[in-house]
């Protein structure tokens, strides 16, 4: 997208054009860069409906503007409950690589996204949550039309679509997935966001709609208990903060796994005197995972690991980006995984499948205590330039998710691209031994690795959504990633 002249309001980058409007109406209103990043959050659950939600979780990270920057997490924990069910595997191919995910009531964690929305308008945003919520609520009710992107979700996730009556019923159109042009709508969904903004979280955890949905994912095995959801609070964290190329990188810090790992991967590249081509990128990929032992998870949770890790070893997602006209930032990911299929009839409520998800439990399905929040790949991330914010940024895409950030920030800061360009660029992603491959990719600077390429661009590689401040004009891009039909709107 072209950049914005010197009287816009901001801009807002997003995983549906529906999404970044929902934001840059709340820009054009007079709301900041929180408040269009939560509008344009609650409008992706009725224009992003499989891969985020009311029972998902995320993180949500604002600097700029004077501010020091903080990362709220309201994320998904393990819930306490005993199981009576277990996991229901699911083959998902994404046409060039198969991913196994976990459905079923015994994958539900406690869900944070209603604590963390409120929470964050509260100590964030300038406009009442009813307001900053009208734009999610109306898609809701009048429908959002599915685009090639999102019907290609609703396809390829048509097994999780399938594992229940109730999702079945939901989420297709009679005996087939939505397809690209026909309308999807969700007036239970409509309710809920109203009731949120009205009530605030409480109904969606202690009250009757935490109530129901308990009693939901109980009767079928899963082990969310009353507690677990009366003691569920969003904690706000110190971000971790790493150097590259003059700047600095703020991005999320543990018990999330991503943010770390990708700090590593920046912080490795800046000290390398092989540049930062393939090659290069592959091998910091692959020494990022290798640190990713049974030491490093059990880590996670303890006070000062961010800093230790660092020091000793330097010797299915939504995003949402915006920055308004006064330089605050606000990076946005959330994700209720794949789903579950565990969708609640009469609550607006598809519950997340975070704990059947592989990359969450690199220790083993269940063996994070109660409470705990799960390692995440998610990785809201702001790059600053004298302490202004240059470029924010963050990605979908489970382990691809650190891969696509780092892919994106060269692009734009060692490669000199514009966002649009650096989020378009073709990407590879390394993992167990594999480096995976866009067209575009030089494989050649990867002679003796081992390959597995992909015939066109594929959200497999994440789904990446950028804006930008030009640090010598001031004026306002972005980029949304085709792979996941984004957009950018500028307000």
């Amino acid at each position: 997208m072209a950049p914005s002249g010197g009287d816009s309001r901001g801009v807002v980058a997003a995983g549906h054009p529906a999404t970044a409007e929902a934001g840059a109406s709340i820009l054009r209103a007079g709301g900041n860069a929180v408040d269009a990043a939560l509008a344009a959050v609650l409008a992706s659950f009725a224009s992003e409906p499989l891969l985020t939600g009311l029972g998902a979780g995320g993180y949500l990270l604002v600097a700029g503007a004077g501010r020091e920057p903080v990362l709220l997490d309201f994320f998904v924990a393990a819930p306490g409950g005993a199981r009576a069910a277990d996991l229901e595997p699911v083959d998902i191919s994404f046409g060039d690589a198969v991913q196994v995910f976990n459905v079923g009531a015994a994958s539900c964690g406690v869900w944070g996204m209603p604590a963390g929305v409120c929470a964050a308008a509260e100590r964030f945003g300038t406009m009442a949550l009813s307001d900053v919520a009208a734009p999610g609520v109306a898609l809701a009710r009048d429908g959002v039309e599915v685009t090639a992107q999102q019907a290609y979700l609703f396809d390829i996730l048509t097994p999780i679509v399938c594992s229940s009556p109730e999702a079945r019923a939901h989420l297709f159109a009679g005996d087939a997935p939505l397809r690209a042009g026909e309308v999807y709508r969700d007036p239970e969904l409509g309710d809920a966001l109203e009731r949120l903004a009205s009530d605030g979280p409480a109904p969606f955890y202690s009250g009757d709609v935490g109530c129901a949905v308990r009693e939901w994912i109980t009767a079928r095995g899963g082990a969310v208990t009353a507690t677990d959801l009366e003691e569920y609070v969003p904690v706000e964290r110190l971000p971790v903060s790493v150097a590259y190329r003059g700047r600095e990188v703020v991005t999320n810090p543990p018990p999330s796994a991503g943010g770390i790992l990708l700090a590593y991967v920046l912080a490795l590249l800046d000290r390398a005197e092989a540049g930062c081509g393939p090659a290069a990128l592959v091998t910091a990929m692959e020494r990022a995972q290798g640190q990713r032992t049974p030491a490093f998870v059990a880590g996670l949770a303890d006070a000062g690991f961010a800093q230790a890790f660092m020091t000793d070893h330097l010797g299915s997602t939504t995003h949402v980006s915006a920055l308004d006209s006064e330089g605050l930032a606000c990076s946005a990911t959330c994700t209720n995984g794949s789903g579950s299929g565990v969708l609640v009839p009469g609550t607006g409520m598809h519950v997340n499948n975070m704990m059947g998800e592989q990359d969450l439990s690199p220790l083993g399905f269940f063996a994070h205590p109660s409470g705990r929040r799960l390692p995440s790949m998610m990785a809201p991330t702001v790059v600053l330039g004298d302490g202004l914010p240059e470029l924010v940024l963050g990605s979908a895409g489970s382990n691809r998710i650190r891969s696509a950030i780092v892919q994106v920030i060269v692009n734009a800061i060692d490669h000199g691209m514009k966002p649009q360009a650096a989020v378009e660029a073709p990407r590879l992603h390394f993992e167990d031994g594999i480096v995976y491959v866009e067209p575009g990719i030089d494989e050649a600077a990867l002679e003796g690795r081992t390959l597995a390429t992909f015939r066109e661009r594929n959200l497999f590689f994440g789904g990446a959504q950028a804006v930008r401040r030009d640090p010598a004009t001031g004026e306002l891009s972005g980029a949304g990633d085709p792979r996941r039909g984004g957009a950018v709107v500028v307000a």
